[in-house]
């Protein structure tokens, strides 16, 4: 495993043990919201957790371009050195209705390459970070965004079995450990949404696209959408038995 990769892993790890400790506190907040200018909600939740991220990356990162999604802080950066995109609670609307299917991403870069990326389901006590060993689910259920425009409609009305689930991280664990068959988001979603995911779904031999191009794993710049799909490539792997 390279350096940077070693690096960027080892302060994921201490990511997802933050984000862990800090549940109670979490948990608390969930009701304190505002709605930004798109009619989206953000609770003080969100904003803790990124702020406390963004501290323990720093100090382990050096010079990082922090990129969070409540903080513009960062977007305008060319992706030189290290540079860590940050969604810190990945289907608000999810949380703070007391829902379980949200979750925090972060994927990391150095010089524009990727080094590792995180998806973590807290209250599902779930994660997976780049280089980890998963065992794999098989399943038809196709995941779509919560995003309408009639081209999701349509892609609905033709899947077998389809699912919304409102958080792309959510969606993500599921197509990454073959819960899911597929996740396609056509409307189109951030950086920060899609880019921890991505990787990881690439790492574990899914099929991967963005922008209706298949994703070599480059860096995507803040500020606009992106059309992703994934689909789980059971061919890909050795059948390892089921999930616990």
């Amino acid at each position: 495993m390279e350096l940077h990769t070693q690096t960027a892993r080892a302060a994921l790890i201490e990511a997802s043990d933050l984000l862990d400790s800090l549940m109670p506190k979490l948990d608390a907040l969930r009701t304190e919201l505002e709605f930004k200018a798109d009619d989206t909600p953000v609770t003080a939740a969100d904003l803790l957790l990124q702020q406390e991220l963004e501290t323990l990356l720093r100090a382990r990162l050096s010079n990082l371009t922090f990129v969070g999604e409540e903080e513009s802080a960062g977007w305008e950066a060319k992706p030189t050195g290290w540079v860590a995109v940050v969604d810190p609670i990945d289907g608000t609307e999810n949380f703070a209705s007391s829902l379980v299917e949200w979750g925090t991403a972060i994927s990391i870069f150095h010089s524009g390459v990727h080094s590792a990326s995180m998806i973590a389901l807290p209250e599902l006590g779930q994660r997976i970070i780049s280089g980890d060993t998963l065992k794999y689910a098989q399943s038809r259920i196709a995941g779509f965004s919560s995003g309408m425009d009639q081209t999701l409609v349509d892609r609905i009305a033709e899947a077998p079995q389809a699912r919304i689930y409102g958080a792309a991280v959510y969606n993500f664990f599921g197509v990454v450990t073959g819960r899911l068959a597929s996740f396609t988001n056509p409307v189109g979603a951030y950086s920060w949404d899609v880019l921890a995911g991505l990787p990881l779904a690439r790492e574990h031999n899914c099929e991967v696209f963005v922008d209706d191009e298949p994703y070599d794993g480059r860096y995507l710049e803040p500020g606009r959408r992106y059309r992703v799909e994934v689909h789980h490539r059971y061919d890909r792997h050795p059948r390892q038995g089921s999930l616990g």
